[in-house]
């Protein structure tokens, strides 16, 4: 019994420890947490319309090469489609670990990785 706990607690540790790093190593996450923690409720209320409109307004300026999004608005897409998966995850309790791993794919989207895009498909 006491071998369990102390590897629950090493392997919490380990977990906080990463996260931390994680944290710290991307340059963004304070603004996709602040973007996220607005925008939270207001997306988890959103219908599937409202979504869709969200979605396809993103990939249509994502894909015009005469817009180039700033990092706030990308990321304004992003953390709000990640945050849509929470609410699939609760609609379709059955999908909950795509829905999970969507919000995560979602949320690792980076800006500089947008540019790079950008600028290649300038050439």
């Amino acid at each position: 019994m006491k071998k369990i706990i102390l590897i629950l607690t090493f392997t919490l540790f380990l977990n906080l420890l990463y996260a931390q790093d994680k944290k710290a190593n991307n340059p963004d996450a304070s603004l996709k947490e602040t973007i996220y923690n607005e925008n939270k409720k207001k997306v988890a209320n959103y219908s599937l319309k409202e979504f869709d409109a969200l979605f396809f307004e993103f990939f249509e300026k994502k894909s015009n090469p005469d817009i180039l999004l700033t990092k706030e608005e990308f990321y304004n897409y992003t953390i709000k489609i990640g945050i849509f998966s929470d609410r699939l995850a609760t609609l379709y309790p059955k999908e909950k670990e795509t829905a999970t791993k969507n919000k995560e794919m979602w949320f690792a989207e980076n800006y500089e990785d947008y540019l790079l895009t950008k600028e290649s498909s300038k050439k």
